[in-house]
């Protein structure tokens, strides 16, 4: 096989004031505020989708909803629409601002909502603050910290003894805050970032020796806890859903607004508000053991035009062979947006195939190229040691 050519990395995440072009037309990306979508907002969505996309949308790893196939024509009428919804930030450079992440599991009363809209409002009017183009921030105020598995910069957290902390990703300390300060302390550690000389991402930065002020650094330890990701089914605040690859279509945004308010996650899941049990909605997850939640794979080609080969299709037929506990990504190119952390197994489009890594992402060395056909052939060669496959 061939090397495949290298994929075109652009620095940055669509929002809908700044949509990106994509293999079947632009991506429209939603930031639903806080997270959270009303029954109005989600019918809204789905019936914009219908109208200006191809009727299907994803969700990101960082808990936006994505509009897929908008032409060039109807993307106006469509930011008029979010507009009318409550769904559209003034500017681009807000919206790309607020890059927020909050973990869904908040109870009314808590005060997780007032934190995040507080952050919310913070980054969406600092006009002078300028920073990179997938740089982040989590809302992970809960009793236990639930994102710690999820991209951001700047995390507000609790510790310990529950006091709320500010601290940046990679730093074992934060600065102690307040709901009243919490927002500042926030900016202030991102201003830091930019004068300091970070350049992409905050654990980097802290990884290549820049310690932040000695008020996140010093003052309060985060608390330590596995990372964990959570499954579909009843949780305190109502019922998670899953969606095979992320994706859905419009009819199943309608059918899931028809039956609650939407918090939307960074796990491709969402939780229905107040219900109870597992809804009765086509082309949604609701049982925890679902062979296809143990893989994972982006929209491949033809839909996205870097993809070398089709994902989704390969990921389906090997998802039987993935044991439980280890996870399959199906990747489309080298730059492996679906999944970019290691997994169990990584199967890396190229040219004529597949490059196969173990442990590692879609960036890492391969071990072996396959096709399609071969892994279709003999699927539980991927769970063998590598001097074992097609000898």
């Amino acid at each position: 096989m061939t090397t495949p050519p290298r994929p075109l990395v652009k620095g940055w995440c669509p929002g809908a004031l700044r949509p990106m072009r994509s293999g079947d037309g632009m991506l429209v990306r939603i930031r639903p505020p806080c997270g959270r979508l009303t029954q109005a907002q989600a019918a809204g969505v789905a019936l914009l989708s219908t109208r200006y996309g191809n009727g299907l949308l994803d969700l990101s790893t960082r808990a936006n909803l994505q509009l897929r196939g908008v032409s060039e024509e109807g993307w106006p009428r469509l930011l008029d629409g979010l507009a009318e919804l409550g769904l559209l930030d003034p500017t681009p450079e807000a919206e790309a601002r607020r890059s927020l992440v909050v973990a869904p599991f908040w109870r009314d009363g808590d005060g997780t909502m007032e934190l995040a809209s507080r952050l919310s409002d913070a980054l969406r009017d600092e006009e002078g603050l300028s920073l990179p183009g997938k740089f982040g921030f989590a809302m992970d105020a809960g009793e236990q910290p639930v994102l710690r598995n999820v991209s951001a910069d700047i995390r507000i957290e609790r510790n310990e003894s529950g006091a709320l902390l500010c601290r940046a990703d990679g730093a074992s300390h934060g600065a102690r805050v307040t709901a009243a300060t919490m927002a500042d302390a926030a900016l202030a550690l991102a201003r830091w970032f930019v004068a300091s000389g970070g350049a992409v991402r905050m654990a980097a930065h802290i990884a290549s020796g820049a310690t932040p002020p000695p008020m996140f650094s010093e003052v309060a330890a985060a608390r330590e806890c596995p990372a964990t990701r959570p499954a579909p089914g009843p949780v305190a605040a109502g019922f998670m859903v899953a969606l095979t690859f992320g994706q859905m279509e419009a009819a199943t945004l309608s059918a899931l607004a028809d039956t609650a308010p939407l918090r939307v996650t960074p796990w491709r899941m969402v939780l229905l508000e107040g219900v109870t049990t597992a809804p009765e909605i086509d082309g949604v997850i609701t049982c925890a053991d679902d062979l296809l939640l143990r893989v994972v794979a982006c929209v491949g080609a033809p839909g996205c035009a870097q993809a070398l080969q089709p994902t989704r299709p390969l990921a389906r037929a090997l998802a039987p062979q993935i044991p439980l506990g280890e996870t399959l990504h199906v990747s489309g190119c080298a730059k492996g947006c679906a999944h970019p952390a290691a997994a169990s197994v990584t199967l890396v489009a190229q040219t004529g195939g597949f490059g196969l890594v173990r442990n590692g992402d879609a960036s890492s060395p391969v071990e072996r190229s396959l096709t399609s056909r071969q892994l279709q052939a003999a699927p539980e060669t991927l769970t063998r040691g590598a001097d074992a496959i097609f000898l």
